[in-house]
């Protein structure tokens, strides 16, 4: 029998934030097997462990074909990790990105994760204000790309300290985009989302959901922090 029709993105990667609870019965051996197996299978995983009360383990996956997501999904749950809370989205170019270099444009649909020595981790998601006095889809398109263009070149100053993956969700999820930060140190995300708050785009326009932080590591440190796994 054959399997079902893919379900994939005309362009670019699908993305699903797994965040979990790792109670005692976590299977982590049988976790860990997950996560290599979605990797043969050309998956890409990042795993993090979360620190505070929102969730213990985040485990980002970016693919082309949604059901090998959902089967993913399904294998972790079958080891014992509980997903509390969890994030749909794409890989995208900004409509406002006109004359971006191809390898820039190539990086942000296929981009490879994690990145090397940018252990600090932090997701969000985002959306754009649509309140009486700052309605952002209301703005003609000059405005929303000069806007766009300085929120860019303020996040440009951060480059080589964070690396943003910015992932589109209008219709996918709860929120319009999903923010994913990979940085150097802990206080490089502080400061990142703290400067570009100060940007027009986002202090009249930026409307912001929980934050999650944690440290990215191989799947088998993760569990040995947060499930009693091997280190």
């Amino acid at each position: 029998m054959s399997g079902p029709s893919p379900v994939v993105p005309a362009r670019g990667l699908s993305v699903v934030h797994l965040f979990c609870r790792a109670g005692g019965l976590v299977d982590a051996p049988a976790v860990a097997a997950a996560v290599d197996e979605a990797r043969a299978a050309e998956l890409q995983v990042v795993s993090a462990a979360i620190v505070g009360a929102k969730a213990d383990v985040c485990l980002m996956v970016l693919g082309t074909d949604l059901w090998d997501l959902r089967r993913f999904q399904s294998r972790i749950q079958g080891a014992g990790l509980e997903v509390v809370e969890s994030y749909v989205s794409v890989t995208e170019v900004s409509e406002y990105a006109a004359g971006l270099p191809e390898k820039m444009r190539q990086d942000r649909l296929f981009p490879s994760l994690p990145p090397e020595g940018l252990p600090a981790f932090c997701f969000y998601p985002m959306s754009k204000r649509r309140a009486e006095q700052h309605n952002w889809y209301a703005l003609g398109y000059e405005d929303r790309e000069r806007l766009m263009r300085d929120h860019g070149r303020t996040g440009r100053e951060f480059r080589g300290r964070v690396l943003q993956l910015v992932t589109g969700s209008t219709g996918l999820d709860d929120w319009e985009w999903g923010v994913t930060l990979f940085a150097r140190h802990l206080d490089d995300l502080k400061e990142c989302v703290y400067t570009m708050r100060y940007d027009e785009a986002s202090t009249l326009y930026g409307e912001f959901g929980p934050f999650y932080t944690g440290m990215v590591g191989s799947i088998d440190e993760v569990l040995a922090a947060t499930a009693g796994g091997p280190a």
